[in-house]
């Protein structure tokens, strides 16, 4: 407060009292002191012309499951009758969720946990006519999933720039919330990629629009548009200790879910650009170490994947990825994420700074894979190292490729093992995974397989 009484009394007086301590120049200040309502923009006392048009577009998904469960016999049945089997028990259980109309022919966007293990569906448009649909593709990495019903005419929705929202932009959310009922709410855009985490059991990709207004189970699929009407997400997720709406839903950005629907109806599945790197943050402490400015973004690369795309065009552990293709990288979830969203086979450019010296590295993606290292279904290997060799206890005249991995219901499990060398396919040796996979072909392969001291034949069936 006295700060503050001194400042009025400057301002009052105009000069400090002489002998006085000479006082700091006030600073220019920005200043905007005209109406909210400057007549430029006529004041807004309905959005019923923008949501009319978006209630067509939005439908509601009924999903029934069919769910099997044990049921343990009365412990009495057994005691006096022996050994009583469980029973198997069989119920229906219904979901309910929304869609967005994106194409005139019934073609629907929605969420994978809409859909996901649904015996049937039936889509509810907004005139309450009933269509039998089917899934034409899922994705769960970014619960998204596209449906199809046998349609025309039908109105679809106009698709907006989701890269262009701001924070503060005012938007809509449209669906069937708790069963009631097509429902509008009304809110802002909270906060933009956002990733908390929703997706992380399946490894997802979260790119999520925050938002408060209100959304509940069954707004799931459902559309948020924009102060225009137009398509910016999907309604996709709350945080809530009660299950129900306090002012933090998430929404897939309509970008990203465009992508994916676009390559579900071409291919029926998701091809992701993949560029094999590891990588953490940069830190200011970091950031000093490899002479950049503290207040530097990017990811320093700690491993590359053998024989990948980073690893092919050069790029190496302790480089630090600033950019990909302009665009500034600040961790590696960004840096995956953006990466996840290119094509395989695209080129992407790197902007790379290698001890404080700036480098533009051109990197052609290759095509992501669950299990980039799996040479047969359910094995995967890798190289053999000094390390490994040491671990494993194995003579450093064996050259080849270590299985690292074997799942439990491979058929391969008996013939490579975990810590077998796989020396040689069809009489040529192994170097690396690509030549591996270049040396099987469909059916019968011959193998020359290392493992605990002693080399045999065995041979391979490849499905």
């Amino acid at each position: 407060m006295a700060a503050l009484a001194l400042g009025f009394c400057v301002a009052a007086h105009g000069a400090a009292t002489p002998g006085a301590t000479a006082l700091a120049k006030m600073p220019e200040l920005k200043k905007d002191y005209s109406p909210v309502g400057d007549g430029k923009t006529p004041v807004i006392s309905s959005y019923a012309d923008i949501v009319e048009a978006a209630e067509k577009e939005v439908v509601s998904i009924n999903s029934t499951r069919t769910v099997h469960e044990k049921v343990q016999a009365n412990p009495l049945l057994r005691q006096f009758f022996g050994d009583v089997p469980d029973q198997d028990r069989e119920s229906k259980e219904m979901g309910l969720g929304s869609g967005v109309i994106v194409s005139a022919d019934g073609y629907i966007l929605t969420n994978n946990h809409v859909v996901a293990d649904a015996d049937e569906l039936t889509v509810v448009l907004s005139d309450s006519r009933k269509f039998p649909a089917k899934v034409v593709g899922a994705d769960p990495k970014t619960d998204i999933a596209v449906v199809k019903i046998d349609a025309t005419g039908l109105q679809a929705v106009t698709f907006a720039d989701s890269d262009k929202l701001r924070v503060g932009d005012v938007v809509f959310a449209v669906g069937n919330p708790l069963g009631v009922g097509e429902t509008v709410t009304m809110g802002i855009v909270s906060a933009k990629s956002r990733n908390v985490g929703i997706l992380e059991d399946v490894n997802g990709y979260e790119d999520f629009i925050q938002t408060d207004a209100a959304i509940n189970m069954g707004n799931s699929g459902g559309a948020l548009i924009d102060a225009k009407g137009r398509f910016v997400g999907i309604n996709s997720a709350i945080v809530s200790p009660s299950r129900g709406n306090i002012g933090i839903g998430f929404a897939v950005p309509v970008n990203m879910a465009a992508n994916v629907m676009r390559s579900l109806i071409e291919t029926g599945t998701v091809s992701r650009g993949f560029l094999g790197v590891g990588g953490d943050p940069i830190t200011p402490d970091i950031a000093e170490q490899v002479h950049l400015p503290k207040d530097a973004t990017g990811v320093i690369v700690t491993i590359t994947d053998p024989d990948g795309p980073a690893d092919k065009a050069g790029l190496k552990r302790g480089d630090v990825i600033m950019q990909v293709n302009g665009k500034a990288i600040t961790n590696h979830d960004e840096l995956r994420l953006t990466i996840s969203q290119m094509a395989p086979g695209s080129k992407v450019t790197l902007g790379v700074s290698r001890d404080g010296k700036p480098l533009t590295i051109e990197v052609t993606l290759s095509q992501f894979s669950e299990r980039p290292n799996e040479l047969l279904d359910g094995v995967e290997v890798g190289k053999l190292t000094d390390d490994v060799r040491r671990h494993l206890g194995i003579d450093s005249r064996i050259t080849g490729l270590v299985v690292t991995k074997v799942e439990e219901k491979s058929e391969y499990t008996a013939d490579l093992p975990q810590g077998a060398v796989v020396v040689e396919i069809n009489r040529a040796p192994v170097e690396d995974l690509a030549a591996a996979k270049a040396l099987l072909h469909p059916g019968r392969n011959l193998f020359l397989v290392y493992y605990q001291g002693y080399q045999r034949y065995v041979v391979v069936t490849k499905r």
